[in-house]
Parts: C-alpha cells; structure tokens; sequence
C-alpha cells in the first residue's frame, strides 16, 4: 500500500489593505518587494516583473537591458480575487503551480498562497518543497512589509 503525501506548500499572511490593493501590489509592484538578492533568476534585480493579464499570458521579469526571464505562465487571471500561473523560474527544475487568493477579512485582506505540483520533482519533491516552504516566509514578509508600509 502506498501513501500519497500531500506535499502542497500553504501560507496565508493579512495584509492592512483592500484585495484590490493587495493584488495589484501581488502583481505589479514585485520589484518592490521580491528578494531578488537571493531569489532572481538572472542573478539581478530586474526593471520590472510582468504579468501579461489574461490566461495564456506570461509572467516573466525584463532586466534594465531589456533581456527578459520567464516566471511562468497565467492560469487564472480574476483580480483582485484570485491568480494561478504556472511556476518555473529556473527552467533547469519541472514545472509547478502557483495560486495566491486575496480575501477581504476585518480591515484588511487575507492573502492565501498554495504552491503545488512538487510530484514532478520525483526523488527530489519533499526537499524542494520544504525549501520552497521556508522560502516563501521570507518572500511573503517581504512582501507584506511593503504592502503594510
């Protein structure tokens, strides 16, 4: 008998706004916000992080000499509620999935963060998402500091 273990990374931050506030920052203020000292693709912070808004569209970040690196593709594209791309920063490592849900809650909004599809990983899924896991910790303080600023 084998058992499936769910190895989808969940976390859930509040942040002092509206969702319409919280996605738009989610979306289109990532240079602000995203490590990119320790999470970039291409090493450096770029100029800017697109998300091309409609499913099909390209999640992908442009650097200052116009070079550009691919994140993802959308999946789902229903702001301010809710966006799921596909995840594949470093195209060395399969593909995952992205889904970051924006709730209102009291005064502010609760963001809601599931990262899936570690199967693809084989041997390796339990230790990529338990590094993804602790990962966005970081990725999501930073993100609710600036969003909370």
């Amino acid at each position: 008998m084998t058992t499936q273990t769910d190895l989808t990374v969940r976390k859930s931050v509040l942040v002092n706004c509206s969702p319409e506030v919280a996605f738009h920052v989610f979306t289109e203020r990532k240079t602000d916000w995203w490590p990119y000292e320790t999470h970039a693709a291409s090493g450096e912070k770029p100029a800017e992080v697109i998300y091309e808004p409609q499913v099909g569209g390209r999640v992908f970040d442009r650097l200052e000499d116009g070079r550009e690196n691919q994140w993802g593709t959308v999946l789902a594209w229903e702001p301010p509620h809710r966006v799921r791309i596909t995840w594949n920063v470093n195209p060395a490592n399969p593909t995952t999935e992205l889904e970051v849900r924006f709730t209102p809650e009291g005064d502010g909004t609760r963001v809601d963060l599931e990262h899936s599809g570690w199967e693809a990983y084989g041997e390796r899924a339990q230790e990529s998402a338990s590094s993804y896991n602790s990962g966005w910790d970081l990725v999501l303080g930073r993100y609710v500091d600036s969003v909370n600023a």
